[in-house]
């Protein structure tokens, strides 16, 4: 039997975003499709991928408002609050360009599954996007690694 390669397991055409795309349509987008990553294209090429991980750890850093106790009671500074609802406000609206890992590890979809799994855990990744001649043409996850495993043994 021939050596199986990244073709044979890989998810085919997933699905995409683009870097325009807000961080809260990308969010919708994952839970309905029940994915965990979506490469990132620019006019047709890969330019990065964005995961559930660069979601949730977004570099957008919020400072809660501050309070002052007063006769005890407690009074919001206005101008922290006017600062925490702006910062709140890009957080939300953040495009994919600002929350993907740009330059994504790939894989060919003709390199071996052994190649494919060595890349996932030399470069602490889960998922690697297949190219074909530069061309995204699927993913390949641990998971699929794994898989392959089971139904070669079987």
């Amino acid at each position: 039997m021939a050596e199986q390669t990244v073709r044979d397991i890989m998810t085919v055409d997933p699905v995409t975003v683009t870097p325009d795309m807000t961080v809260t349509e990308v969010a919708k987008l994952m839970v309905d499709k029940r994915v965990g990553a979506l490469p990132v294209l620019e006019e047709g090429r890969l330019i990065g991928i964005v995961t559930e991980g660069d979601l949730i750890m977004q570099d957008v850093k919020l400072e809660f408002p501050t309070y002052m106790h007063l006769l005890d009671g407690y009074i919001l500074y206005p101008p922290a609050t006017a600062r925490f609802e702006s910062e709140l406000k890009k957080a939300v609206a953040a495009s994919v360009r600002d929350v993907m890992t740009p330059d994504p590890v790939t894989v060919e979809v003709d390199s071996s599954i052994e190649d494919a799994a060595t890349l996932l855990v030399e470069r602490d990744v889960s998922r690697l996007p297949v190219l074909d001649e530069g061309r995204l043409v699927g993913i390949v996850s641990k998971y699929d690694v794994v898989r392959s495993l089971v139904v070669t043994e079987e």
